[in-house]
């Protein structure tokens, strides 16, 4: 337990330094965008080369993918639900606020968090795999399809997914894996370098994105649904996939890595979307601040009661 609490306060503390430097301007105006792009582009794609070209195929798309999958699709559709049907919210944004509800930021904290806390960052590979290749085109598509401001071909969402650098870095890492083929050492040594600058990069620039904003500032009518929402993606979707685990019989560090995953804040993405799509924006935008702040307190909460 007290080394889970000190892989939180690893965390914490980077965050608060990124949040320090964000506020007196010390890297200047276009830092986050630069430090996002760095880790975006070049940094998480080699760390996740890296760490799934020596996992195991099976610890990555058994069990772990289910209870991914399972616990994101089902909170996603419950909370379709209750935002469509009883607060009778339009279908365009009751989609945002479903994505906003089930969609996690796997990358800027998921991956520092699976590193620090989870021990591997492997562990966090199935969600990373599963919304970027999977559940984020999934609702772009049913977004596209029932707007009519934007419209996306089956082709063109296959290559969103193919040029997702973090797809790729994936996708190459478990071909290595797969085929058993051992990376020449002084090829690696240089991603494993450039692997080296993703997760204090992500921390310091997730902590910069959290000066400046307030949530349930605007009266829009949409409280309720900030508040649902965020209750969802830090309360409900870690319990639907502790009792999807359960149910198929992951117990030990396994169980703690599917839960613990799944009650990350947020995706920021979320709200990317939701302003090209025009709908749900201050929901997208307020569950998102919302669950980041918290998210690191609730996962703590989440590690207090499974060890």
């Amino acid at each position: 337990m007290l080394g889970v609490l000190a892989g939180f306060f690893v965390v914490w503390s980077i965050i608060l330094v990124g949040m320090f430097v964000g506020r007196r301007k010390v890297l200047g105006e276009n830092a986050r965008s630069v430090l996002s792009a760095l880790t975006f582009f070049v940094a998480s794609p080699a760390l996740l080369f890296e760490t799934l070209s020596k996992a195991k195929l099976h610890d990555v798309f058994a069990a772990p993918l289910l209870v991914t999958a399972a616990g994101a699709m089902v909170t996603a559709a419950v909370f379709f639900v209750i935002v469509r049907f009883l607060l009778k919210r339009t279908v365009p944004e009751s989609l945002m606020s479903s994505m906003s509800a089930s969609l996690a930021n796997s990358a800027n904290l998921g991956i520092p968090i699976a590193v620090y806390v989870l021990g591997d960052a492997s562990y966090v590979a199935p969600l990373l795999i599963f919304q970027l290749a999977f559940f984020t085109p999934l609702f772009l598509m049913a977004l596209d399809a029932t707007t009519s401001s934007h419209r996306t071909t089956p082709a063109g969402f296959a290559l969103m997914i193919l040029k997702n650098p973090m797809i790729v870095g994936s996708a190459l890492g478990l071909v290595v894996a797969g085929t058993g083929w051992r990376v020449p050492e002084l090829v690696m040594q240089p991603i494993h370098l450039i692997g080296g600058a993703a997760i204090p990069a992500m921390l310091i620039a997730f902590g910069m994105s959290l000066n400046g904003s307030r949530p349930l500032q605007a009266a829009t009518g949409r409280r309720i649904d900030v508040l649902l929402a965020s209750a969802f993606k830090l309360v409900i979707h870690p319990a639907i996939a502790y009792l999807v685990a359960r149910l198929i019989g992951m117990e030990g560090q396994a169980l703690f890595a599917v839960v613990v995953t799944s009650a990350l804040p947020t995706a920021q993405n979320v709200f990317v979307a939701a302003s090209r799509y025009r709908t749900g924006i201050t929901v997208a935008k307020d569950t998102v601040l919302i669950t980041t702040v918290v998210a690191v307190p609730a996962m703590i909460c989440v590690a207090l009661l499974l060890t």
